[in-house]
């Protein structure tokens, strides 16, 4: 599946225009946008300039005030403490890939206890067919329950 990529030109009144559809929008619809998968660029309209990375940083942040928290306080401190001296490397190089090895896991892990649930429900579904084929009495009872039947139909 081909990745859905969007323009968005930013105006200096903090304007948002998505250049394929010819509308404005805002934070939240391009964080929508992104949700499904679309790759965005946001150009600001006077220079050209790629604030991308200014603009997705905003979506960020408005839904972490909307949440009351984004990073715990600890982690935050040392971002303003180290700043681009040591956390810029890190976050360029290692936090993606971290990110990107936790999904694709949590992905695997949850299907594969998807299926275990699947194949509980099975093992059950069968262990209950063999009981019941397995019950000495099983003819006994039959004989019984056909003697019910014929009664009903009086």
């Amino acid at each position: 599946m081909a990745l859905k990529h969007a323009v968005i030109k930013k105006y200096p009144n903090r304007r948002l225009y998505d250049t394929a559809n010819s509308t404005y929008v805002t934070l939240k619809q391009v964080g929508d946008m992104i949700r499904q998968g679309t790759i965005v660029e946001v150009r600001d309209v006077g220079t050209d300039e790629d604030v991308t990375s200014f603009i997705l940083t905003q979506i960020v942040l408005e839904e972490a005030k909307q949440k009351n928290i984004l990073l715990p306080s600890p982690l935050l401190h040392l971002i303003i403490q180290y700043g681009d001296n040591v956390l810029s490397e890190f976050f360029e190089t290692y936090l993606q890939q971290v990110i990107k090895s936790y999904i694709s896991q949590k992905t695997v892990f949850d299907n594969q206890f998807k299926k275990m649930l699947d194949f509980g429900f099975d093992v059950s579904e069968m262990a209950q067919k063999n009981i019941e084929d397995f019950t000495p009495f099983k003819t006994f009872f039959d004989l019984f329950a056909a003697t019910g039947k014929k009664g009903g139909n009086k």
